[in-house]
């Protein structure tokens, strides 16, 4: 996530050299491409931390830091 970035609310990915923004809210690419093993992956994750990214998208609004999210185990 970036300070001062535009809504819906969402965060960036990068995988190699892919990059892509995924919304929060639907775990939908907005922009960009991932392959679709990096997509499951990031789906996954995103769906199981879904109320933390919407914490840290609040924070970011406010300047504040960010809570680091787990990793997928």
């Amino acid at each position: 996530m970036y300070y001062d970035d535009h809504a819906p609310p969402h965060f960036h990915v990068r995988y190699g050299e892919h990059k892509a923004i995924i919304m929060i809210e639907t775990v939908a690419i907005l922009d960009g491409y991932l392959p679709a093993r990096a997509l499951g992956l990031i789906t996954e994750w995103a769906s199981l931390h879904k109320g933390e990214l919407v914490e840290d998208w609040r924070l970011a609004e406010r300047h504040a830091p960010l809570k680091k999210i787990k990793p997928l185990e």
